[in-house]
């Protein structure tokens, strides 16, 4: 189940998105690193159907694991931009 947390600030609103399993773990591949820091992806466990519409009111959204194809069946993001570390999806968004 995908952890997600939304802060506010300003005028952004930023959604990190990660499967609980991956909080605390840090991810390398050559010189790709990833911590996914509880500090800025913990948060409450929710639906993925939650966090779809959570992205869809985003600024901004950081997004780790297995959130990621759904996001890009919505077309929240691209294959292109997605990152692969240690078996791990990774991607981020912003609007303009």
């Amino acid at each position: 189940m995908p952890e997600m947390n939304i802060r506010r600030k300003g005028e952004e609103t930023i959604v990190t998105v990660c499967d609980s399993e991956l909080l605390g773990k840090k991810l390398e591949d050559g010189k790709l690193k990833l911590e996914v820091n509880r500090e800025f992806y913990e948060g409450e466990k929710v639906s993925v159907e939650e966090c779809l519409e959570a992205i869809e009111n985003a600024t901004i959204a950081n997004l780790v694991g297995s959130i990621i194809e759904p996001a890009i069946d919505a077309g929240y993001i691209s294959e292109d931009h997605v990152l692969t570390i240690e078996e791990v999806k990774h991607a981020q968004m912003a609007t303009p």
